[in-house]
């Protein structure tokens, strides 16, 4: 079992998807990084120096100066200012998969163009092989 196991593990596959995983985790802090300390500031400061983080509506009715201070005294939150910024890291993510992907698409080769075995018969438009010299539904030569 344990030998089974290892040819698994060793397997080219599974390997790529470790690596795929632990790339993927790293471009994931990146892109995090990159949202939240390039992206939001400039686009807050351009809607009157509002910080994403801090955007959240406390369900408890009371007003808080900040979500760590909602946090502190255990309301509950809605946290639209985060949202948005996780949405804003998916959009960026996924645009970089897609660009990733057309760029290796593009590099592999096109699917071999197969042959027409067959070719419609011009009397009757039966389906006849394409080296026939005679239908054989209605006997006309071809």
């Amino acid at each position: 079992m344990i030998k089974e196991f290892k040819q698994f593990i060793m397997r080219g596959n599974v390997l790529d998807l470790a690596v795929g995983i632990i790339i993927g985790g790293a471009f994931g802090k990146i892109v995090s990084s990159l949202v939240d300390d390039i992206i939001m500031p400039p686009i807050g400061l351009l809607l009157g120096k509002v910080d994403f983080t801090n955007l959240f509506i406390a369900l408890d009715g009371n007003t808080y100066a900040s979500l760590a201070a909602a946090k502190e005294a255990g309301a509950a939150t809605w946290n639209y200012g985060l949202f948005i910024n996780t949405l804003i890291n998916f959009i960026i993510v996924s645009f970089a998969i897609f660009l990733l992907i057309k760029q290796v698409n593009r590099f592999q080769k096109p699917a071999p163009v197969e042959e027409a075995k067959t070719k419609d018969c011009p009397f009757c438009q039966s389906a006849i092989p394409v080296k026939a010299t005679r239908c054989p539904h209605c006997t006309s030569q071809l």
